[in-house]
């Protein structure tokens, strides 16, 4: 299993190994730039926000990774 954190954490990897910061990873995939700030990754109550799928499925589609590359990063960061 993998925390919230680690999705996170495989976000940021995946920004970085397109050459990009989070921000301009989201922008690139059609989404608001702000998506993946740190402070959109937990309410303000601090409970953990999980990324939807669909933004997960854009994010994959813009840098042509798979899930299964995806899910590498969690179980494996670089």
């Amino acid at each position: 299993m993998f925390s919230n954190d680690d999705l996170w954490n495989a976000i940021d990897i995946l920004a970085k190994n397109n050459h990009m910061s989070p921000s301009g990873l989201a922008r690139a995939s059609g989404l608001d730039p702000t998506t993946f700030n740190k402070s959109k990754r937990k309410s303000k109550y601090g409970q953990p926000r999980w990324l939807s799928f669909d933004t997960l499925a854009k994010v994959l589609k813009q840098t042509n990774t798979t899930l299964t590359e995806f899910a590498n990063y969690i179980e494996n960061p670089i």
